[in-house]
């Protein structure tokens, strides 16, 4: 990786935001809120792209029983259900024109045919395509699911399956649900990948195993090691992960915690998949640095270690962020893998978190569940954020001129922005304006679209030039033969005439004689 370590910086950073939570500063881009790198690694501050609007805690949402321990959240158009995991309980609140957030109803009790009416540790919650209400609940050992009434319908328990440890409890903690009713499902002390239920409750198996690591040190004692001594040792099996989530094309996010700060340095760490059904990972990593968060992690403010994404919530536009419980920010992706920006923070100031535990999007909208402090922070896009998702949405649309001009007003706001000037050099790539394209691409160094730049530019030129080029051409190769044919007949000419010339001479000889 062309990144080197700025120790210093990140411990300068993490001080610096320290000192502005002990002042009580408002969080501002002069004060450092919000950030990106640049092509060599560099922090650029920009201005904000994501405002504050709310932040809503137990006295705010007007409950009779305060928030214990949140530990999940799912929005479904204006609705937004949490887990008061504390409580036993799932709220179901809404949001109304004017940003606030009021409860609905409580869920603490299912009706109907089931044994156990109560949740246990509920963890987690999702609403179907379908309109049923599924809820990780992981104490009761199962994935209840309910319809809107919150009457049973069914439940998804231990699988019993010779792949699934009998020992252990099925320990549901996050979930999601397809188009077609099928959980997937992650379940605590599994280390398989995620835990897929038909609909009708069936085990189908597991997906998305995230890659074996190991040392080769311990490999190789392995191999010469007794029995006993390889019973003691650690098992080379795949970690865990930490919280999945769903996309309206049916792939799967998945994030996990389980990343070491030597895989970060490397450019090796995946803590953020996107998950087909074979469970392969095919997220787009064309950015100049990893999708793993922050690039300096350097030890400051009681924080070390790299990013821990604790829950990814994805847009219709394929926009990602990815939610860092170690110090409280959120980084936004693009469909390519390329930072937009990053935001957020430890503290308790509003914008800031104590413990985040889960993230939802209601349209450009962001929520955060805070679980330490209880509460949900609701964001809003600045005019700096709406002109990013313009322009990333109107070149999703084929609108490649419209897209040229939101990304020349995020330039104006923010000329340090290297993704302005790539999306400028793609909105002129796709308007067949290469050379100008060519230009934007050299000016951030984005070598990959300036080669596609290049290679329809030099296409082009040559379609353009191309009877000249024939004619050079041909001109090239007819010359030289014509000079050489006009040479070789010359040359004959004369070497006749000369013949012509020896044979008048002797035959005026041969008369005399005679």
């Amino acid at each position: 990786m062309k990144r080197r370590k700025k120790w210093v910086f990140g411990l300068a950073l993490a001080s610096a935001a320290m000192a502005c939570g002990a002042m009580g500063i408002t969080a501002s881009a002069e004060k450092g809120y919000t950030y990106c790198y640049d092509y060599w690694g560099d922090v650029q501050y920009s201005p904000d792209a994501y405002e504050t609007t709310g932040v809503f805690t137990s006295q705010e949402l007007g409950l009779d029983v305060k928030l214990s321990s949140p530990q999940g959240m799912f929005v479904a158009g204006n609705s937004i259900y949490v887990c008061d995991t504390g409580n036993n309980r799932i709220l179901e609140l809404t949001r109304d024109d004017t940003d606030s957030i009021r409860p609905v109803r409580v869920i603490d009790s299912i009706k109907g045919d089931t044994d156990v009416t109560s949740f246990n540790s509920p963890t987690d919650v999702a609403v179907g395509e379908d309109g049923f209400l599924y809820v990780a609940d992981m104490n009761n050992n199962r994935v209840v699911k309910m319809d809107m009434d919150a009457n049973y319908v069914m439940e998804f328990t231990k699988p019993d399956d010779v792949t699934f440890d009998q020992s252990i409890s099925f320990l549901p903690a996050k979930l999601a649900v397809d188009t077609a009713g099928r959980v997937y499902c992650i379940a605590t002390n599994v280390n398989k990948g995620l835990i897929k239920f038909e609909s009708d409750g069936t085990f189908a198996g597991y997906i998305g195993a995230t890659p074996v690591s190991y040392d080769w040190v311990d490999y190789i004692w392995k191999r010469f090691a007794t029995q006993e001594q390889r019973e003691n040792m650690e098992n080379f099996v795949p970690t865990e992960y930490d919280n999945i989530y769903m996309d309206y094309e049916g792939f799967i996010y998945a994030c996990t915690t389980n990343v070491s700060e030597e895989e970060v340095d490397a450019g090796t760490a995946t803590p953020i998949r996107r998950l087909n059904m074979l469970g392969s990972d095919i997220l787009v990593r064309n950015g100049e640095w990893p999708v793993a968060g922050d690039l300096y992690i350097g030890s400051g403010g009681g924080y070390s270690g790299p990013s821990l994404f604790t829950d990814i919530t994805a847009m219709d536009n394929d926009v990602y962020i990815g939610l860092d419980k170690m110090r409280g920010r959120l980084f936004a992706y693009d469909d390519q893998g390329r930072m937009l920006y990053c935001f957020g923070g430890n503290g308790s100031m509003n914008g800031y978190f104590k413990q985040p535990a889960a993230i939802e999007h209601m349209g450009h909208d962001l929520l955060v569940l805070d679980t330490l402090d209880c509460s949900i922070t609701l964001f809003t896009p600045t005019e700096y954020g709406n002109l990013i998702f313009d322009a990333i949405e109107q070149f999703q649309d084929g609108f490649y001129e419209e897209s040229g001009q939101s990304w020349q007003s995020v330039m104006d706001l923010n000329g340090n922005y290297d993704m302005a000037y790539i999306g400028i050099g793609r909105a002129l790539l796709r308007q067949k304006q290469y050379r100008e394209a060519m230009d934007y691409f050299r000016l951030k160094y984005d070598e990959d679209n300036y080669s596609k730049a290049y290679k329809q530019y030099r296409k082009e030129w040559v379609e353009d030039h191309i009877v000249p080029i024939i004619v050079i051409v041909l001109l090239a190769l007819i010359v030289p033969l014509a000079v050489g044919r006009v040479r070789e007949v010359k040359g004959q000419i004369d070497r006749a005439d000369i013949f012509q010339s020896r044979n008048i001479r002797n035959s005026g000889r041969d008369r005399r004689q005679s």
